[in-house]
């Protein structure tokens, strides 16, 4: 089995409920989606860059695409960590992938939430869920309420039980419609933890270009966290690696 993989290290999880635990990443490559604020390249890549000592900058380069059996090996090199963090990308195009990673160390998955029947697949071996959400205005290429549907399905198929936890990221800019947010929360509640509201980065940074995306005002985000908070546990957490530096 194989796939091709953009980066593998250990850094500090910055978003969401579980921000400042110790983990290693495990970065796929390939997204079904283009989201406006995404950081992250979606083509493909001739090497993965592996760093083995957490922190130091200093990257080794692994032809692509990687085996089963070479992650495995390149992940034990990890201590002290809380979880391996499956990203992208999106890491639920490599489902088949991921079925076959065995590890002492849970996983946590974080996913676009899309993919309704790939979430099937790995639900059993997944222990942590940072689903995304994707509203109207980063919606692309099809009708909206089919790819809401999508969503609450995957959220139904992932839902926080006694062995997982999962919850919901709603990644917020000016453009954001509440009457959005209140709909497909008030859709999935019955299946997550709580809502994270991260206020979207001022200048995303892309392969090509830096593109200006405009966060929500600090009033109407908290606003929006008020009355979110009569159906949910809701927290604003921004991305804290950005603030101190880290991966």
């Amino acid at each position: 089995m194989f796939a091709s993989v953009s980066e593998i290290f250990s850094s500090v999880q910055g978003e969401g409920p579980y921000v400042g635990v110790r983990q290693a990443f495990l970065r796929f490559v390939g997204c079904n989606l283009n989201c406006s604020y995404c950081d992250t390249p979606r083509e493909d890549v001739e090497y993965c860059r592996f760093e083995n000592n957490a922190g130091s900058g200093t990257f080794e380069e692994l032809p692509n695409p990687l085996t089963v059996n070479l992650v495995e090996e390149i992940l034990k090199h990890f201590k002290h960590i809380h979880s391996i963090s499956l990203t992208g990308g999106e890491p639920l195009l490599h489902a088949d992938f991921i079925n076959q990673i065995q590890t002492p160390v849970p996983l946590y998955l974080e996913s676009n939430m899309t993919l309704p029947q790939k979430a099937k697949s790995v639900r059993d071996n997944i222990s942590y869920v940072s689903g995304d959400v994707k509203l109207t205005n980063e919606f692309k290429s099809e009708d909206f309420e089919s790819h809401l549907d999508r969503t609450i399905e995957c959220f139904r198929v992932l839902k926080t039980t006694k062995t997982r936890d999962c919850f919901c990221k709603i990644v917020v800019t000016n453009d954001i419609d509440p009457d959005d947010v209140f709909g497909v929360v008030g859709a999935i509640s019955n299946y997550i933890s709580c809502v994270v509201l991260q206020p979207v980065t001022h200048g995303v940074s892309t392969s090509t270009s830096i593109k200006l995306v405009k966060p929500m005002p600090v009033h109407s985000l908290m606003e929006l966290q008020k009355n979110l908070l009569d159906v949910i546990d809701t927290r604003i957490i921004p991305q804290t690696h950005k603030i101190w530096g880290c991966l």
